[in-house]
């Protein structure tokens, strides 16, 4: 017996689903290859890159996806995401993508600059007293004589020329927690407790000295920086900062799929991070950074997958909108993805500079990558790694979850992408 719908209603539910297809399709539209500039065949070689990094127990497996003018031409999961299990790696397995939620953190500033809430040469202790008056340290070479314990620097500290401003952390040019031995000992001794929250952990910061005098060098700040940032998103907004991301970022750009903690039923799709050693590859326990639910690191904090941070790359790369929304002007997006350290400056690489938040390939040759000068991007100690490619309208994402010292991945993966244009 065959089921008659009414011509109506048949006609009422085609056009629901086809109103449908559009939402279904706006966060992630496909395209031939070959429609956006880029050839089929050798796009394979994304896939053959990475094949041999599994094959060398580089990394247990990797999502990879590549978008051009908008629409995603590659999109591949390969290998496993779990050893143990030997469970398959899917598209929509989730990272830990640890340093690159920093430009997240980065957009979010830019958004209360662009209101007029907080300007890029304020000093943070315009938000946080307790970074007024803050000391540099200076080490002292070892004598043998008294002093500090075994393994402790000898140090004394001087006065900070000026006090650090939004755009010294933005830029890693404060000298906070920027991995100098005084700091890394001095933080240590304040160091986060269990179930502390930014507001009850940052002020402590102001009490550690700065590894050097605000503006004078790059130098990586790995969590105090971009937590700090984050604390004075709180303060600005009033929200905390998982609220503030959630509400400003993530929905307008339909991420739904990113956050700093995963429920219960999230788990089973987070890949499972390793190290390298010995030609092997070791679990690492994370179970500490799943059972945080109170501490909103916007310095290595957030979890997604490819197809989510796809929207956040393609807001920056549209200049500032993506799927209808827009999160910043195209004039801020040209200042976040403008050179603020050159590479002049001690301590970056020649041809990398930075920017607010992401570094910016000043000059690839020099470099020695395989991008357009101008491209920007960041990368995630978990092995993560996205660029924006303006002058080429690329969008590129490594997922992996392994330690990536190195990056050798990063730029080969890199080169495959862009050997693949043939337009």
């Amino acid at each position: 017996m065959k089921l008659r719908i009414p011509a109506n209603t048949a006609r009422t539910v085609l056009f629901v689903a086809l109103l449908a297809l559009p939402l279904a399709a706006a966060s992630i539209q496909s395209a031939k290859p070959e429609d956006v500039g880029l050839s089929s065949e050798r796009l394979q070689r994304i896939h053959e890159t990475v094949q041999r990094h599994i094959d060398a127990h580089d990394i247990a497996g990797a999502v990879t996806l590549v978008a051009r003018k908008g629409r995603v031409a590659h999109f591949e999961a390969q290998g496993l995401m779990d050893l143990d299990s030997k469970k398959p790696m899917t598209k929509d397995d989730l990272f830990w993508i640890a340093s690159m939620s920093k430009p997240i953190t980065g957009t979010a500033i830019l958004m209360l600059m662009e209101e007029g809430k907080v300007r890029l040469t304020d000093p943070v202790s315009k938000f946080i007293p307790e970074f007024r008056g803050l000391k540099v340290a200076v080490v002292e070479e070892r004598n043998g004589r008294g002093g500090a314990a075994p393994g402790e620097p000898q140090f004394y500290t001087v006065p900070a020329t000026r006090e650090i401003t939004i755009r010294d952390l933005l830029t890693h040019t404060s000298g906070l927690v920027s991995g100098g031995p005084a700091s890394r000992v001095e933080s240590e001794k304040i160091a986060r407790k269990p179930g502390e929250t930014l507001a009850e952990y940052i002020p402590r910061l102001g009490a550690v000295p700065l590894d050097f005098q605000p503006g004078t060098r790059w130098s990586y700040s790995p969590s105090a920086g971009f937590d700090t940032l984050g604390r004075i998103v709180e303060i600005v907004s009033g929200q905390t900062f998982d609220q503030f991301l959630r509400q400003r970022i993530f929905e307008p750009l339909g991420m739904k799929e990113t956050f700093f903690h995963p429920s219960d039923n999230y788990l089973p799709r987070v890949a499972v991070t390793y190290r390298r050693a010995d030609n092997s590859l070791e679990k690492v326990d994370m179970q500490a950074r799943l059972n945080n639910t109170t501490y909103f690191s916007g310095a290595g904090g957030l979890m997604t997958d490819a197809e989510d941070y796809l929207q956040f790359g393609q807001m920056l790369m549209n200049g500032g909108q993506w799927n209808g929304k827009r999160l910043l002007g195209p004039k801020t997006v040209e200042l976040m993805s403008s050179v603020h350290a050159p590479d002049t400056l001690p301590g970056r690489r020649k041809g990398l500079s930075f920017g607010l938040s992401v570094q910016v390939v000043s000059d690839p040759i020099a470099a020695g990558y395989r991008v357009s000068e101008g491209s920007f991007g960041w990368d995630g100690a978990f092995g993560t790694h996205f660029w924006v490619d303006p002058k080429e309208k690329v969008v590129g994402i490594l997922m992996i979850q392994t330690n990536n010292p190195n990056r050798e991945l990063d730029r080969d993966f890199e080169n495959a992408v862009m050997q693949a244009m043939v337009e």
